[in-house]
């Protein structure tokens, strides 16, 4: 009896706390349309803080820095929701937009045919969408296996088993690209600058060669931290030290 009006109090905290956001939300939708924008950020981040996260919610954040020229952070949410949402057209658009009012502009080594399709598929879901995609792969080629094995008719035992082995190789390709997509979220740590201005050092302190700046909004790979201190690497290949405060990892 107690552990069932544990669980009973616990749904309707649950639900409560998804009431509660749900208003939120609505409150801070009702904010920007009347273009109250910062009342709108600071609203939407409580949801943040509250430990919720979603696409729509990282979306408007976005809009709401957008139409304040804060360039940097609308920048920071859209990724943040392309990150939830690879494929969303909106999403990708306010990002090009975004990005074309940021200062720099770094020219992107290219990469090879083969790198670029197999990173356009990689990325046309997330690890756990291609994780789903490889359970229910495997889920029908049990089931086309085990029809292939109870049919008596050749023709359509030689169906199920083609089938059954095309459903496995696509399962065996999903949990490829989920481990691939897995690993490039996990080494690749990137982040968003911040800071209006910032000077890239050579090493990371303060009386080290200055050898470029960066500005807000530009996107760079963390690949190792120093105590304050950031190493970043371009799309170009330059490498260089930024002070942490200056970024916000992605």
């Amino acid at each position: 009896m107690i552990q069932k009006t544990v669980r009973i109090l616990f749904f309707w905290v649950v639900a409560l706390g998804f009431s509660q956001d749900e208003e939120t939300f609505l409150r801070a939708n009702s904010l920007y349309n009347q273009e109250k924008y910062q009342d709108a950020i600071d609203t939407y981040k409580s949801i943040l803080d509250a430990g919720q996260e979603s696409v729509s919610l990282y979306y408007n954040l976005g809009n709401a820095h957008y139409k304040l020229s804060n360039i940097g952070p609308s920048i920071y949410y859209y990724e943040k929701a392309l990150e939830l949402a690879p494929n969303d057209e909106d999403i990708t658009n306010n990002l090009a937009f975004a990005r074309n009012a940021t200062i720099d502009k770094i020219d992107v080594i290219p990469e090879g045919f083969i790198a670029r399709t197999i990173k356009k598929f990689t990325r046309m879901y997330t690890y756990d969408g291609w994780a789903w995609i490889s359970v229910v792969c495997m889920v029908l080629f049990v089931i086309l296996f085990i029809l292939y094995y109870t049919m008596n008719a050749s023709s359509k035992k030689r169906l199920f088993f083609v089938g059954s082995w095309l459903i496995f190789l696509l399962g065996i390709f999903a949990v490829c690209f989920a481990f691939k997509q897995y690993n490039e979220v996990k080494n690749n740590q990137f982040a968003i600058i911040f800071a209006q201005e910032t000077t890239i050092k050579s090493e990371p302190n303060l009386r080290s060669e200055e050898i470029f700046e960066l500005h807000e909004g530009t996107k760079v790979q963390v690949t190792e931290t120093v105590n304050d201190w950031k190493k970043i690497k371009l799309a170009d290949g330059k490498i260089g030290w930024v002070p942490a405060a200056d970024l916000k990892e992605l």
